[in-house]
């Protein structure tokens, strides 16, 4: 199996494969920032938490993101490439009783802006549609107050965004499916401390339309470990931290491996307050801490409004 070290060091390929592999590499990285700005699975402080039956909620997500610096093997090799976008998004869910379990299906459509800047500006600035998400989680635990839960949910991306081959940026869409497993238990410590702690695994759909000389890129499992803590300070107002490692995910275009595998640390806080009883609005800021390969997001602002309906 061919392999390429993304840090550019001296091989003996061919100079025009070389050029065209680490152009893909830059792709994928640029790919790769933005669609895990618009369409992650770090969930919100709360987002395992049971309603009763019925209970129909629309959200909208914004969200801005930078990035700056970019990554090889732990090391930063450049300090002048920088990423940024803009991302609105829709989320659906439904909760629906089965016996003494709760199936809650859900859909999500982010859509947004990139642009880039620095070393990389000439890739500009591109408006899309991302992928629809559909996730379906199962709950075994139908706590009325909300505060423990234990859930499994099923989460795929369909390649149905704005992807064109032929674009240097496509930062929304992927053409590929995705399937992610996810296990959530959250507990209720005291009245005013609540724990989560969710893990998931990633698997990817191969994407054979990959760049401009219709390339197929492969991927392997993406895991992910998240833990969240919440602090009510009011009934109806909390603060939170989250804290998640990402590994794995490494690549390969057209058999050769780029040697990209994922070590990434992020923190976020958070505050949350129900302006009414069917009406909250969660705030969050948040960065990378360590990342191994890719771009390095220096900040993350998001607005989550949530309107529950009956």
């Amino acid at each position: 199996m061919q392999q390429i070290d993304t840090n550019m060091e001296e091989t003996f390929w061919p100079m025009n494969k070389i050029s065209n592999v680490f152009a893909l590499c830059t792709a994928f990285i640029v790919v790769t920032f933005f669609t895990s700005s618009a369409c992650a699975i770090t969930l919100d402080d709360g987002d395992y938490s049971y309603m009763p039956d019925g209970t129909t909620l629309g959200l909208i997500y914004t969200q801005h993101v930078e990035g700056r610096g970019l990554y090889s093997k732990g090391k930063k090799v450049s300090d002048d490439v920088k990423l940024t976008s803009e991302v609105q998004m829709l989320r659906y869910v439904k909760y629906v009783d089965w016996k003494d379990y709760a199936f809650v299906p859900q859909f999500l459509l982010p859509m947004g802006s990139a642009r880039t800047g620095g070393d990389w500006s000439d890739l500009g600035v591109t408006n899309g549609v991302g992928d629809l998400l559909l996730v379906l989680p199962f709950h075994f635990i139908k706590d009325p107050t909300g505060r423990e839960a234990f859930a499994i949910t099923a989460w795929g991306w369909l390649p149905t965004g704005d992807y064109d081959n032929n674009n240097e940026l496509n930062p929304f869409a992927e053409n590929r499916w995705k399937l992610a497993l996810q296990a959530g238990r959250q507990w209720k410590v005291n009245e005013q401390i609540s724990l989560e702690l969710v893990a998931d695994v990633r698997f990817h759909g191969d994407n054979d339309e990959y760049g401009v000389g219709n390339a197929t890129l492969e991927q392997k499992p993406l895991w992910e470990l998240q833990g969240h803590v919440r602090y009510y300070v009011t009934p109806r107002t909390f603060v939170g931290a989250m804290v998640s490692n990402v590994r794995g995910g490494a690549t390969r275009v057209d058999g050769i491996e780029l040697d990209d595998s994922q070590n990434l640390t992020k923190l976020k806080l958070s505050i949350g307050h129900s302006i009414t009883p069917d009406i909250q609005l969660i705030g969050s800021v948040g960065q990378d801490m360590y990342i191994r390969n890719g771009i390095k997001e220096e900040m993350r602002v998001n607005f989550r409004l949530l309107k529950l309906f009956k």
